[in-house]
């Protein structure tokens, strides 16, 4: 290839990326139902990289687990953030993104993205989805049609902290009208997600900092369950949703800077995380 073509390719490839980057929604803060209000942005927060920590903003289920309480500063529409999409953000989320820039080459950003289903076609510019609290989402059918085309076209969502038999309900609620035709089935241990960066042969339950005695007390919710890792694949093999079911990975990143939480589950939650988003951009 001579110069002139090579520079001509280049100029071409950053006019993609230029036009890419101006379609995409611009970062947005929303209030966190945790109250993450106080967290400084990272003076790095509006650097163009390669993979953004994207979270999925969805309306709550009328029978949600937090109930009345869910609503913060007396906000009830889940658009304007304070409902069970926030939980974990956005704390969980820039200690996840500091993690995988430290553990691998990809190029990270510092700061997550929420990203509204609602939004035009802004959700095809963010390959990767994370969601928790899966017990407490409702999809429109609108939704549910726009998810299954993002998943199909090679989309990928990972989905975490949901617990018990009622919380599953309300979870596939939402989940078999996504994907009617699809199975649920248990991620195979020898199923390239486990194996991408770290070997995770030995997945253990991963739990919340509320089952531990700290806030909320609610280890009653993980009485009687064990922990499921689980997925949905597309027509050619490719897992497209992956769910870790009776776990809280989301905690351990969040977490993760917290001496009185255990290590191992921190240590088990970030290289799971590592593990998707690698698989997540290669396959």
């Amino acid at each position: 290839m001579t110069l002139r073509n090579t520079l001509a390719c280049a100029v071409a490839g950053a006019g993609l990326v230029a036009t890419l980057y101006a379609f995409q929604r611009p970062f947005r803060v929303y209030p966190s139902m945790e109250a993450y209000d106080d967290i400084p942005l990272p003076p790095d927060y509006q650097e163009k990289t390669e993979w953004v920590q994207a979270r999925l903003m969805y309306p709550q289920h009328p029978d949600a687990r937090f109930g009345g309480r869910r609503w913060r500063f007396g906000i009830s529409d889940w658009r304007e953030g304070g409902t069970s999409w926030t939980q974990d953000y956005p704390r969980a989320d820039r200690h996840f993104a500091m993690a995988l820039r430290r553990l691998t080459r990809i190029s990270v950003r510092s700061v997550e993205q929420p990203v509204n289903l609602d939004d035009g076609d802004d959700v095809y510019n963010w390959p990767w989805l994370v969601a928790g609290e899966m017990g407490d989402w409702l999809l429109t059918d609108e939704q549910c049609a726009k998810l299954r085309d993002y998943l199909l076209r090679g989309g990928f969502l990972y989905l975490d902290d949901f617990w018990g038999p009622q919380e599953w309900e309300r979870f596939d609620e939402s989940m078999r009208r996504v994907f009617p035709d699809r199975e649920i089935v248990e991620i195979d241990n020898k199923d390239a997600i486990f194996h991408t960066v770290y070997d995770l042969d030995d997945r253990y339950q991963i739990l919340g900092q509320w089952a531990l005695g700290g806030r909320g007390g609610m280890s009653y919710r993980v009485a009687g369950t064990v922990a499921q890792w689980k997925g949905i694949y597309d027509d050619h093999g490719r897992l497209m949703v992956a769910m870790s079911f009776n776990s809280d990975v989301g905690d351990s990143w969040e977490w993760a800077d917290d001496p009185r939480y255990p290590e191992k589950f921190s240590a088990l939650g970030m290289r799971i995380g590592v593990n998707y988003v690698v698989y997540a951009m290669t396959h």
